[in-house]
């Protein structure tokens, strides 16, 4: 007899968190402590509260105010790295907000030093590292992060994203950033299409070269723009829960004219689109990478489709072919000792 397909014990690969949204209330209220703010973790909890898309951001700006040093970041990474161990992630590329460590007057590279350093002391993962840009901090604010990112490049740091209001500035204004960033060896990703439309999620593949998308739930309202991206083979790293927290899902639904429920996850997969399942903010959004699998379960996916998605998430990783291809024989290695082991 076979048990239903374990998803704790399914090999994955995480390709959208952030390192500041997977804060655990605990963590946060021992971060205030060091700074001399008595905070609860019922506190914490409660401004993570779901809300809309603003509620979201103050809730994003108040907690990572208590990230103020290298201790700060590395205490928050140990977390993330052993959380993700613990759901048989074999390879991650967390995201981190360099845009908004340079607002704050810090130094990103020595964080970033500290980071990549309690990550390292985790066993069992490997780790490669996004330098992220906040749009509405304008292009000359993205093209210091872009900079830092190349200069880390060879330190772990794979790619240049860009999140915050995607609606705040065109796509255009960055076009000089992500040139200078697939000049120097960086991927690409922007995020696109959670708040604003499929025309940001084509702007951001035609004028910055994006090759993931953070999100794009948009495109489910237009079908060129889903065949348009099937063939450009662009990736999208969907997030269910983030995008049902933040008021995201809502927002499109209503503008597609589709039922409450109608997450467009499989509509996706249908369309032959690539894409990968990311928790976004764990901590803010009360999930994990596992629970984004139940939830897709959940959907009506399939185990095959849930195996595909597992292993989409291997292929879309920003490695070398040979790195990837020895991820992949990873992946199929251990999924072929779970299923032995879910015959009884």
């Amino acid at each position: 007899m076979r048990l239903p397909l374990n998803l704790q014990a399914l090999p994955k690969a995480e390709l959208h968190v952030h390192l500041e949204g997977s804060i655990e209330p605990a963590i946060a209220s021992q971060l205030a402590s060091r700074y001399g703010a008595a905070i609860s973790e019922r506190e914490v909890t409660e401004r993570y509260a779901p809300g809309d898309f603003a509620r979201f951001l103050d809730a994003f700006k108040w907690v990572t105010s208590f990230l103020r040093g290298p201790g700060d970041y590395a205490l928050v990474a140990r977390q993330l790295a052993e959380s993700l161990v613990r759901q048989n992630v074999l390879y991650a590329e967390v995201t981190l907000s360099a845009g908004v460590m340079l607002r704050r007057e810090q130094d990103p590279l020595v964080n970033f030093a500290a980071v990549r350093e309690a990550a390292s002391q985790v066993p069992g993962i490997r780790i490669n590292w996004i330098f992220d840009a906040v749009r509405q901090f304008g292009p000359q604010a993205a093209m210091e992060v872009a900079r830092l990112a190349s200069s880390a490049r060879y330190d772990g740091v794979v790619a240049f994203g860009m999140g915050g209001d995607e609606l705040a500035l065109p796509a255009e204004d960055f076009r000089r950033v992500y040139e200078f960033a697939a000049a120097e060896g960086l991927h690409r990703l922007v995020h696109a299409g959670e708040m604003g439309g499929p025309e940001q999620v084509c702007d951001a593949v035609d004028l910055l070269g994006a090759e993931r998308i953070g999100h794009g739930i948009a495109v489910m309202r237009s079908e060129r723009t889903m065949d348009y991206l099937a063939a450009r083979g662009v990736t999208l790293e969907v997030c269910p829960t983030s995008n049902l927290r933040t008021g995201a899902l809502a927002r499109q639904l209503e503008k597609a004219g589709a039922r409450p429920s109608e997450h467009p996850l499989e509509l996706f997969l249908r369309r032959g689109l690539r894409v990968t399942l990311g928790s976004d903010d764990p901590a803010m959004f009360e999930t994990t990478l596992t629970a984004e699998y139940e939830l897709a379960r959940s959907m009506g996916l399939r185990e095959p489709e849930l195996v595909a998605l597992a292993e989409a998430g291997f292929s879309a990783a920003f490695l070398s072919e040979e790195d990837r291809a020895g991820l992949l024989r990873s992946f199929q290695q251990r999924r072929a000792l779970a299923e032995t082991q879910d015959l009884v």
